[in-house]
């Protein structure tokens, strides 16, 4: 036994000895282990030298390995980017002579969307995986599922293609810690993620989970820690099952939609946790004072929700351990609790968009706030300086588009300030010089007040000033050169103000980090030599309205970042250079408007161009390529010539707006328009287009706006156009179309504007039009349209309504990230009797016009419905009958046209109750009667009212008893009075006929009593010039039958 002892004993101390020799000696590098990272690196891409140091034997060493100190495997490999620092290429499978890496962390890398490789999961000692934001793509392999050792996975930021969640994680029972978060799943979450109850942290956020309600089983995972589910398409109710959850710690439900449900009370059951975020889920209700019980939060986020316009709780004021507390956008009302003053611990406070008035004096004792954002309130005013004495370490402060005004505070209070926003204020008076002081001060936005003065020189001292906007004031003087000293400036914005006097390059000395360039709206002029060099390279220059030209400026060939390029209105009279389409491989916007560029219009088909201006220039020669990826394309108003066929040699998948109008392009329009299927706006006004409107217009199935006005255009609207059943706007007016209004066009049910005026068409007016009860602008007019005005206006809904300012915003907005574009749709039509073209104005305008036809019958009663009315002419037609009794109804008439009809009568006493007419035409018709007496009817000139010879009265000569004696004989005896014939005349003539009647009655009557031959003869003639009258009528009244059947059809 003793023997034994001894023996264990010298075992023990010999082993202790070679314990203490190995960890005393250094760990060599396993050469097979060597040669399989080398191998592994050989297939990389590694520009920036991250894997330098892989050379030599001691692979130990190197950088990102790390070994076994006891064994010398390689046990780690930690190969995250060191940003720039990236590594791509291909992952190989080498890796699999590494038997004992237990830890693989590739993330932030570039792999270029390669597959996750399926040796992977061959690797069943790892331990920990992280492959996040490495570009991985395509289906995860299966082969993954062997890794049953896996304590963390972390896929997140990669794109696999909107696949399921692979159902085989959840056979990973050891994961602590899964991370798929903005990958690209959808789908459905597998209830086999239900197995992982080991879980401590679970992200599947930034997904696309098509709206399912957030799976019951994550309640079972009772020892998570973390759970972050944002911004994956969860909806329904929260399940109960989650207050299981006790032992969270940081919950993140932001950015679903719950569909308005309250906060549930469980979370109040959820006391240890740190991090709550609701943020933009649609929870509305009062917030359950449960939320009293979590005393250990440090983190509360319920901003841009709806909560009906309750108070904020005040038991929030209790949750003493809060360092972060955002209640933006969340329609919260009445004051600020004072109870806010307690959270002493308190370093950001949100309370943005929620209409408060007053800011508490209780709110200067969060001597911790770093950031405080009251932006979007109501506030009238505020003591600045008082609240800098107390919270001197605040450094972002953001009290934006409020009411603050009376001039700016003293801003010595706030040395730490690192973020200054006051914007959209009504701040006046100068820029207090002491705003140089804030020597901390990176972010300045002062813009969009009514401050005035000169911009201080102090500016230049802000050494640490990254972005200075201070547009839309009331700043005059020159821009002071102590602007080019802020050698860290990155966005420069001084437009809409007044300065004046030149810009040169002092001004830009030492600016070599601009990125954004705004001087736009000012009469600036830029005096830079021709070949200057800038330091910048920015990605936004906007200049329009200054005096840039009357040169193309040279120096912005050497902008290759260029992104947004603004010259509209810069007086600039040159020819565009040859090197614009290739200046910048980055450029998406260009604008050149309103300038007198000249010469062609550079290739730009190789660009990546979203939207491009270059009208209102002179640009000529034939229509170029198009940028192949732009969304709008203006190049209306220039001299561009020739056909337009190279339109069809490219699709263009993104195209909505296309401007082409009053240039000089010839030829037909091309049959090619399937190849922009994506198209809203279509402007071709005002060229020297013929030929037929094609038929491929009507594959724009989203087309709204349809402009081909002033043109050559002939033929008939084709019938394909009736599958565009988004239009709002045809203009074809001013063409030489032919062939009857077709009866489809009363399918367009969003129909706002139909302008066929000035073209050859011919038929009747069809009833099918009165279903487009939206419409507000019917011109008809210069046709050849006969028949009768079909009676069913009381249809249109819009033109009942009788508020002048309410009608359809004629309007295109669209945006581009940040960038808002708006396009106005326009038409030209008559009104008060000129030729107007309208645009921004255009949605105020209510008109019917079917003037210069040869419409007959009456005036339809419905046409008294419309009372939203503004314009009505029916003038130059054969139209009879009276004026509608009740044409007062029609109360925002504006303008009235009815002359050179045959239109007869008295004019209705309701027409001078029309206050608003301001344009009146009845002449040449045959009205009679005195004119209504009002202040309205009597203001007109007597050339509304010439050509009615029955009319008297105001402004006409006054009535006499033998002109109203008149009115009131038939119509019939009016038309004869107009044909030259008077009463005294009829009076001499009915004298005559008497005594001609007499004599010659007499006469004869005697001869045929005394002689019976000559009774015999008459008879008998006068019952033959019966029959023959007889027939002769029948004749004509059947010829007169027929006629008008065939007129009507028509």
């Amino acid at each position: 036994m003793t023997f034994d002892k001894t023996i264990a004993i010298k075992f023990l101390l010999l082993l202790l000895f070679c314990v203490f020799l190995t960890g005393d000696a250094e760990v060599r590098c396993i050469e097979g282990e060597r040669e399989a990272l080398l191998s592994f690196k050989s297939g990389l891409i590694d520009e920036h030298g991250m894997l330098s140091s892989w050379q030599g034997d001691e692979c130990c060493k190197w950088y990102g390995v790390e070994c076994s100190n006891v064994t010398g495997h390689v046990i780690a490999l930690q190969l995250h980017s060191n940003f720039p620092a990236i590594l791509g290429g291909k992952i190989a499978s080498s890796f699999l002579e590494l038997h004992h890496l237990n830890h693989l962390d590739l993330n932030w890398n570039d792999f270029g969307g390669i597959r996750i490789p399926e040796f992977i999961g061959s690797m069943k000692q790892l331990q920990h995986l992280d492959l996040s934001w490495s570009n991985f793509s395509g289906s995860i392999p299966p082969q993954l599922g062997n890794l049953t050792n896996l304590y963390s996975l972390n896929l997140y930021g990669n794109d696999f293609g909107g696949i399921p969640i692979p159902e085989f994680i959840g056979s990973m029972k050891r994961l602590q810690h899964l991370h798929l978060g903005n990958s690209h799943f959808s789908g459905i979450v597998p209830t086999q993620l239900g197995n992982l109850t080991n879980l401590r942290s679970l992200d599947l956020s930034w997904n696309y989970f098509g709206g399912i309600p957030i799976p019951k089983f994550i309640g079972s995972m009772k020892q998570l820690q973390q759970l972050f589910l944002q911004n994956s398409k969860f909806s329904g109710r929260i399940p109960p099952q989650l207050g299981n959850l006790t032992d969270l710690r940081s919950l993140d439900l932001s950015m679903n939609d719950f569909g308005g449900i309250r906060i549930p009370e469980f979370i109040g059951s959820m006391k240890q946790l740190q991090q709550l975020s609701l943020e933009g889920s649609h929870f509305s209700g009062i917030v359950p004072p449960q939320l009293w019980n979590l005393t250990y939060l440090r983190s509360l986020d319920l901003s841009e929700n709806d909560f009906g316009g309750i108070p904020i709780p005040e038991f929030i004021g209790s949750m003493k351990q809060l360092q972060h507390l955002s209640l933006g956008s969340s329609n919260f009302s009445g004051t600020i609790p004072p109870v806010l003053g307690n959270l002493t611990n308190l370093q950001s406070l949100g309370l943005k968009r929620n209409g408060f008035g007053t800011v508490p004096p209780q709110l200067w004792n969060l001597t911790n706030l770093r950031l405080l954002d009251l932006s979007l309130n109501s506030l009238c005013s505020t003591s600045l300086s008082l609240l800098g004495f107390v919270l001197e370490s605040l450094e972002i402060l953001d009290l934006s588009s409020n009411h603050l005004n009376g001039s700016m505070p003293d801003l010595r209070a706030f040395p730490s300030l690192t973020k200054l926003h006051l914007s959209n204020n009504n701040f006046t008076g100068p820029i207090p010089v002491s705003i140089g002081q804030l020597s901390m001060l990176q972010d300045l936005d002062i813009s969009h007040n009514s401050l005035e003065g000169l911009v201080p020189l102090s500016i230049g001292q802000l050494s640490k000033l990254q972005v200075l906007h201070l547009s839309s004031n009331s700043l005059e003087g020159s821009v002071p050169l102590s602007i080019g000293q802020l050698s860290k400036l990155q966005d420069l914005d001084l437009s809409h103000n007044s300065l004046e006097g030149s810009v040169s390059e002092s001004h830009f000395s030492k600016l070599d980090n601009l990125k954004s360039l705004d001087l736009s709206f000012n009469p600036l002029i830029m005096d830079i030599a021709s070949n200057w060099s800038p330091p910048f390279h920015l990605d936004r220059l906007n200049l329009a309205g200054c005096n840039v030209g009357p040169y193309f400026p040279k120096w912005l060939r050497t902008q290759r970042s260029l992104v947004f390029l603004y010259l509209n209105g810069a007086n600039i009279r040159d020819e565009a250079p040859k090197w614009l389409g290739s200046m910048s491989p980055l450029l998406r916007y260009l604008f050149l408007a309103d300038n007198q560029i000249s010469g062609t219009i550079p290739n730009l088909s190789s660009t990546s161009i979203e939207h491009m201006d270059l009208c209102q220039n002179q640009f000529s020669g034939p229509l170029p390529l198009l940028p192949p990826y732009a969304a709008i394309i203006n190049l209306s108003g220039n001299m561009l010539s020739a056909s337009i066929s190279s339109i069809c040699k490219t699709r263009h998948h993104d195209l909505q707006i296309l401007d082409l109008s009053s240039n000089q392009l010839a030829g037909e329009v091309p049959n090619c328009w399937e190849k922009m299927p994506t198209l809203l706006y279509l402007n071709l006004a005002n060229n020297n287009f013929s030929g037929e409107i094609p038929r491929s217009l009507g594959s724009l199935h989203k087309i709204s706006v349809l402009q081909m006005h002033g043109n050559n255009l002939s033929g008939e609207l084709p019938y394909n156009l009736r599958l565009c059943h988004d239009l709002r706007l045809i203009d074809v007016g001013g063409n030489k179309l032919t062939g009857e209004i077709p009866t489809w066009i009363g399918q367009m049910y969003n129909m706002l504007i139909l302008n066929l005026r000035g073209n050859k068409l011919h038929g009747s007016i069809p009833p099918q039009i009165c279903n487009l009860t939206d419409i507000q602008i019917l011109d008809l007019s210069v046709n050849n349209l006969s028949s009768i005005i079909p009676d069913c206006f009381n249809n249109f809904t819009l033109l009942a309504i009788k508020d002048f300012t309410y009608g359809q915003p004629f309007t295109f907005v669209i945006y581009f990230g940040d960038t808002e574009h708006r396009e106005y749709e326009y038409s030209s039509f008559q009104w008060k009797g000129k030729e107007t073209e309208y645009r921004k104005n255009l949605w105020g305008i209510k008109l019917i016009d079917f003037s210069s036809n040869r419409l007959m019958g009456n005036i339809p009663k419905s046409f008294s419905n419309m009372s939203g009315l503004n314009s009505l002419n029916l003038s130059r037609n054969s139209l009879t009958g009276h004026i509608i009794p009740d044409i007062g109804k029609m109360e925002m008439l504006d303008s009235l046209d009815l002359s050179h009809n045959q239109l007869s009568g008295k004019i209705p006493t309701s027409l001078a109750e029309i206050h608003t007419l301001g344009v009146l035409d009845l002449s040449n018709n045959n009205f009679s009667g005195k004119i209504p007496r009002s202040t309205q009817l009597q203001s007109f000139n007597a050339s509304s009212y010439a050509g009615n010879d029955g009319l008297c009265g105001d402004p006409l000569p006054k009535c006499t008893e033998d002109s109203l004696r008149t009115s009131t004989t038939n119509p019939v005896d009016n038309m004869n009075e107009k044909d030259g014939s008077n009463f005294s005349f009829m009076q001499e003539v009915g004298i005559s006929m008497a005594f001609g009647f007499i004599f010659g009655f007499w006469g004869v009557i005697g001869s045929f009593i005394l002689k019976k031959s000559w009774r015999i003869a008459f008879f008998s003639l006068f019952d033959a010039a019966g029959d023959w009258f007889y027939v002769r009528i029948a004749v004509f009244v059947s010829k007169w039958r027929r006629s008008l059947n065939a007129e009507m059809q028509r």
